[in-house]
């Protein structure tokens, strides 16, 4: 069975999040989604309300699950049985970065490879910073997020987000 891990900070949950969770789902057995739990940053959202938004969003997929974690991937891949890790990269300047923490995870856990996926062209701006930024001062994410979570994301910055629209 080819387990997969999408590990990622989700905060929020952006349309090109998703195209990478669809496609990565069509190549692998399961795709396990993984919240980091990362205590040093200070997310929007808590990783349980992160774990709940995505769940409701790949509901229809049926070989991908949600969960969270907090430590290094590589350690999570092993106890999960991943043996692929996805990352997305939207620029070249996402892939060194992205190619640093390849090699560490695979110096870590040499049962782990990465499979680097091409955001579509559609997505390739859009980042969950830049998602923020925008519902910070009210503007219309309705081309950025599922429809489910914008209010969420508004209430976050005790903004009504319907009256925008």
């Amino acid at each position: 069975m080819k387990r997969a891990l999408y590990p990622g900070s989700f905060d929020p949950l952006t349309f090109g999040h998703l195209d990478i969770i669809r496609r990565a789902a069509r190549m692998v057995d399961e795709l396990n989604v993984a919240v980091l739990a990362n205590s040093a940053k200070n997310p929007l959202f808590s990783a349980s309300e992160r774990v709940n938004m995505i769940k409701e969003a790949v509901a229809g997929l049926p070989n991908v699950t949600v969960s969270s974690f907090d430590g290094l991937t590589a350690d999570y891949a092993r106890q999960t049985g991943a043996t692929f890790i996805v990352r997305g990269l939207r620029a070249v300047t996402d892939f060194e970065y992205e190619l640093q923490l390849a090699q560490t995870n695979h110096v870590i856990n040499d049962d782990i490879d990465t499979i680097f996926l091409v955001t579509d062209l559609r997505y390739s701006y859009l980042s969950s910073t830049i998602v923020k930024e925008v519902a910070s001062y009210g503007g219309d994410i309705s081309k950025f997020v599922p429809e489910s979570i914008i209010d969420r994301i508004y209430s976050k910055y005790h903004i009504s987000g319907r009256s925008l629209k």
